[in-house]
């Protein structure tokens, strides 16, 4: 008991002793955007004579409690205005601000004393942060702007293929990856298989990349988060904003519901080129299209409520024997209820969906499969004293899993109905996470997540001997399906397995000086969800599983170290960290697995392990007519699946390989150079070392047939993978009159025409009856030209 007491007095005093003996006042508020209404995140407000201050939340909500005084205040935000005033804090106060777009005012407020030196004192590393205008200067092939091809481009993140749209992080799978837009998951991030990413740029706000040290809010994934919130609308006037490129085109609009209370957001994309292939002759389609759209309604100034939501669809046909189409859905109602000008809190219902169908017109089938969730989220952020912040609160997700239904299309057909087993899982966490400032020099970042995952009754579950799935063949030393001895029922509400864990966060920031800092993490992590996919880059036939008695869930554990500085009142910062994680229960396939219409998944897969560490460096140069930055990566990526026995052998005979997503060096050059007021030039430099693949080591002949041989699991690599883009910004002279607004993007993607391999693969030549290895790449040099408008 008194072990317990001094604790909680230690605890107290760390708190709360610096301002015993001082009378103290808290000033809160929104800060939005003065033409739009439109919340801003992230936020500074500093305090200069303090070295003290504040950001606003995902809603533009901050809060900070000072002595009884009169203070100056600075408001600063990249790419706006700086306000600097004068607070008289002799009571309790709430106050809004209103920031002005800094290209639209003449008169900006100049502040000598940097005023973001803050974010070297916060104990958050391994986060990435981009805006809206950084990602639409970068060029990407067919001049679309591209969320995730632009994150490619940071350090720690590779792309999982040419033309794709799934990316790893750290070394880690593309489905370790957690994707969330307005607090909804997003299961498939890619248009057109791979060529454009689901995001609509000129609807998004705010977009965030957690590498390492995460949150404690966040979880189900074990490499990353990819938070994503979209714009609310602008609640003052109607604005109308587009843009028409050679393949497709977007469209947005927003206004008022109800002026300074309410806003909507409508935004559509669409692809057309498939219109010009009937001039070719071709029968072929191929097109996707999206809908993003949002209602803001502020009921008073303590409660604010938000109806978002997504819906895209790509459609892939061939002639009349193959019709592809799948995308994803989400709905989010959200309420943001402010209980104190210290206690912020948001209550969210989410709805995610993933659709896939595939029409086989030559065999005369439809299949279907997909996911479902129904997500509850409630979160408070509480704001005790200038020192202590915490974030607290509680989360449950029902899933429903369908893994394929096949249905004949005809009556003709020679195909039965058949439906694999639906499986249903129930997901649940708690966490608290505090932000807590010790002294003036070092900030700590502690947190704890409790997750449970519960493996609902299904309609029926194999029964194994030994409770293995996959059996080992000593005469072949190979692995095997375990034939079921049994089968078992369960009602829906019944609990197969479940899972409990902890998982704890932790990070701590130590200021050197006033420019610079070291930084160190740890956070573990589980993911009980898992994609089943044969190729390196997520497709739309992949299917999710859940954790259960045969697959087992993933965890992490992972440490990175850093030093942070700011260089010349913060025209240059550099990042290095170094990173090293290990991952339990990574699910591993025997050698011929079949995952596609498998009901028996479990008999294909075996629990291993992975690890990745790297070392990241981020050097940028954030003003001029010169901006950009330079990442570069060391990293290396291996996995291991030693056998269960003494007798197996393994995969990959028991040894490490390298897996898929290693790339030992990944350089990226960013560049923007602002010629003048209507003439800009951009360009990206990126290189990767090749991707790890398995090449035959010999062969041999077997009925007169060349059969090749392979050696060991991903022993070969692709060639290297490099390329330069470019692109060019115009504006045309507009009259000071007129409120529409253009440019001109012409880009080049790939400009030396290099052939990076997407793959090599290996076949008999029909003519010689020689083995041969084919090259395959995807894109050459793409000129594109896109125009683009603003009402």
């Amino acid at each position: 008991m008194q072990n317990l007491r001094f604790c909680f007095l230690l605890f107290y005093f760390l708190v709360f002793s610096k301002g015993i003996a001082q009378e103290k006042f808290t000033l809160s508020g929104i800060i939005t955007e003065e033409k739009s209404n439109e919340t801003l995140i992230g936020v500074n407000i500093i305090f200069p004579s303090l070295q003290t201050g504040t950001t606003t939340n995902e809603y533009g909500f901050y809060s900070i409690t000072l002595p009884k005084g009169t203070y100056s205040v600075v408001i600063s935000y990249l790419g706006y205005s700086t306000i600097a005033e004068t607070v008289e804090l002799t009571s309790n106060i709430s106050k809004n601000f209103s920031l002005i777009n800094s290209l639209e005012n003449l008169d900006e407020v100049v502040i000598t004393e940097n005023i973001e030196k803050l974010s070297i004192k916060k104990p958050q590393m391994s986060v990435n942060k981009l805006t809206a205008s950084t990602i639409k200067e970068i060029p990407v092939v067919l001049g679309e702007s591209d969320i995730i091809k632009a994150i490619t481009l940071l350090p720690g993140v590779t792309s999982t293929g040419e033309g794709t749209s799934g990316f790893n992080v750290r070394g880690g799978a593309a489905d370790q990856n957690l994707i969330l837009l307005d607090e909804a998951t997003i299961y498939n991030s890619s248009h057109l298989f791979g060529l454009f990413s689901v995001f609509n740029p000129d609807a998004i706000k705010d977009l965030r990349l957690y590498k390492g040290g995460i949150p404690a809010r966040y979880g189900g994934r074990v490499s990353s988060v990819l938070d994503i919130y979209q714009k609310e609308g602008n609640s003052k006037q109607f604005h109308m904003n587009g843009g028409i490129g050679l393949v497709s085109s977007r469209l947005l609009t927003e206004g008022p519901l109800k002026k300074d209370k309410g806003s909507f957001l409508l935004g559509g994309r669409s692809s057309y080129a498939h219109l010009f292939l009937p001039l070719f002759d071709i029968d072929n389609i191929a097109y996707f299209y999206d809908l993003n759209t949002k209602l803001s309604y502020k009921i008073n100034s303590k409660n604010n409520i938000y109806l978002s939501g997504y819906f895209g669809r790509d459609v892939f046909r061939i002639e009349d024997t193959f019709e592809n189409t799948y995308g994803n859905s989400v709905l989010n109602f959200r309420w943001n209820h402010l209980f104190s000008d210290k206690l912020f809190s948001n209550l969210s219902f989410i709805y995610s969906d993933y659709y896939y169908d595939l029409k086989l017109s030559f065999v005369e089938f439809d299949w279907k499969s997909g996911i479902q969730n129904f997500n509850l989220k409630y979160d408070f952020k509480h704001y005790l004293t200038n020192n202590l912040k915490l974030q607290y609160g509680l989360n449950s997700v029902y899933y429903k899993f369908n893994p394929g239904e096949i249905n004949p299309t005809t009556e003709t057909s020679g195909i039965n109905k058949f439906k694999l087993i639906d499986k249903y899982a129930f997901e649940n966490a708690l966490y608290v996470d505090a932000e807590h400032n010790l002294s003036d020099n070092v900030s700590i970042s502690y947190g704890l997540r409790l997750s449970s995952f519960l493996r609902l009754g299904q309609d029926e579950l194999n029964i194994y001997e030994n409770d293995q799935a996959v059996i080992f063949n000593d005469d072949f030393k190979i692995y095997e399906k375990a034939d079921p001895i049994d089968t078992e029922t369960y009602k829906r509400s019944d609990i197969i397995t479940s899972f409990i864990n902890l998982e704890p966060r932790f990070s701590l920031a130590y200021q050197l000086n006033s420019n610079s800092s070291i930084k160190t993490s740890y956070n573990k992590m589980n993911q009980y969800l898992h994609l089943l996919s044969n190729t390196n880059a997520p497709t739309p036939l992949d299917i999710w599983t859940p954790s259960g008695k045969y697959i087992k869930p993933q965890s992490l554990h992972q440490v990175a170290v850093g030093y942070f500085k700011n260089f010349k009142d913060n025209k240059y910062s550099l990042e290095v960290e170094s990173f090293y994680k290990t991952i339990k229960n990574r699910i591993d396939y025997i050698d011929g697995a079949d995952l596609i219409a498998n009901n028996a998944i479990e008999q294909v897969i075996l629990n291993g392990k992975a690890r990745a560490y790297g070392l990241e460096l981020l050097l940028r140069k954030n003003e001029g007519r010169l901006k950009g930055w330079l990442a570069y990566t060391l990293s290396k990526s291996e996995q291991q699946t030693k056998g269960r026995t003494a007798n197996e052998i393994g995969i990959n005979n028991g040894n490490w390989y390298k897996t898929p997503y290693d790339k030992t060096h990944d350089i990226s050059i960013t560049t923007s150079y602002d010629w003048n007021n209507r003439l800009s030039v951009n360009a990206n430099f990126l290189f990767q070392t090749g991707q790890p693949v398995t090449y035959p080591n010999g062969q041999y002949e077997y009925n007169d047939l060349h059969i090749p041989n392979y050696g060991a699991r991903n022993e070969n690599r692709l060639p290297s993978y490099n390329r330069l883009d470019v692109s060019l910004k115009y504006i045309p002279k507009q009259k000071k009159e007129r409120k529409w607004s253009s440019h001109w993007v012409f880009s080049i993607y790939n400009v030396y025409n290099r052939k990076n391999a997407a793959s090599i693969t290996f076949g008999q030549n029909s003519d010689t009856g020689l083995n041969e290895a084919t090259r395959l790449a995807i894109f050459g040099i793409v000129p594109s030209i896109s125009y683009n408008f603003k009402l």
